[in-house]
């Protein structure tokens, strides 16, 4: 998959994360939702933004606690929504994703000054700094 698709997926699965952070809705209606809602996209995009947004769902408390551990100040439930959704998909990427560390925390960094206030980038980034740290060294690229 070309870096443009990747990126446009990871928007996607971004802003379905945040419908139904929103909506509270199940993951099968609300991606049926949100789907129905958007132009058409290139079928490889929205199989791996659906993948992408499934594997949060089903992590989503080893995620949520790992986000929680590295926002000192900040509780889960208190961050902006795009922001703890940004959080949430970079982190699960960094557990089961293929992408190099620094690619999805370039990415998610992106997307939080995309779709955020002017504070969610380097807010992102710290988290994420903080979570990559505890991550294996062969992971981060490091060895």
């Amino acid at each position: 998959m070309t870096a443009g698709r990747r990126t446009r997926a990871r928007e996607r699965a971004l802003q379905a994360l945040y419908q139904i952070d929103v909506a509270a809705a199940g993951i099968d209606d609300a991606l049926q939702s949100f789907w129905r809602s958007f132009e058409p996209t290139e079928r490889e995009v929205q199989l791996l933004a659906e993948g992408l947004v499934r594997g949060v769902a089903v992590d989503r408390q080893a995620v949520d606690d790992l986000i929680d551990g590295a926002s000192t100040n900040w509780r889960l439930d208190r961050m902006a929504r795009v922001d703890r959704n940004v959080l949430r998909l970079a982190t699960w990427e960094f557990l089961r994703g293929d992408a190099p560390v620094k690619v999805v925390m370039n990415e998610a960094i992106e997307l939080a000054k995309k779709y955020g206030s002017e504070s969610s980038g380097g807010f992102v980034n710290g988290v994420l700094d903080r979570i990559a740290q505890g991550l294996p060294a062969a992971r981060r690229g490091e060895g």
